[in-house]
């Protein structure tokens, strides 16, 4: 199986340098639409539901203090299969021109972030996972909705200040 250390790699080396933001919504959503296409996880790592959106904290803890990325020093992309990379790729496809911003404003409008955060005031730190079925219910069922807005009709007043 690939690390979230696996994903990030190759996150940046598709796209180039990013905000860390950035980087870590892209790795959650890499996660949730693997579950909800495949039905399996792409990576072991838990991701929790802080306060600006999903973070994997193995990564945070690579990328503490820094605002962007341009390499990932670890993991290693090959490790990746073919679908997985698929997944990425899609992912990178659909969401890959958002700002980190724009990113962590649509999580917080999705029940698996909002489901995690339950009783939480909007900037309270918190460790709670987003759980795997979690992430696996809500974007299997988006994708099988056929009213389900396209990213690229977002109306970004309407959900916050992107």
């Amino acid at each position: 199986m690939a690390s979230a250390h696996d994903v990030a790699r190759f996150i940046l080396q598709r796209r180039g340098g990013m905000s860390t933001w950035k980087l870590q919504k892209l790795v959650y959503y890499s996660q949730a639409w693997h579950l909800a296409w495949d039905g399996v996880e792409l990576f072991p790592e838990p991701i929790q539901a802080w306060a600006n959106g999903p973070v994997t904290p193995t990564l945070y803890r690579q990328h503490r203090g820094r605002f962007s990325v341009d390499t990932w020093e670890l993991g290693d992309a090959r490790k990746l299969t073919k679908d997985e990379k698929e997944t990425i790729d899609l992912v990178l496809q659909g969401y890959g021109s958002l700002t980190g911003r724009q990113l962590s404003l649509l999580t917080h409008n999705e029940a698996p972030w909002q489901d995690a955060r339950a009783g939480l005031r909007p900037t309270d730190p918190s460790k709670r996972e987003i759980s795997s079925e979690s992430m696996q219910a809500f974007y299997g069922a988006l994708d099988l909705d056929e009213n389900a807005q396209p990213i690229s009709e977002i109306d970004w007043t309407a959900i916050g200040d992107a």
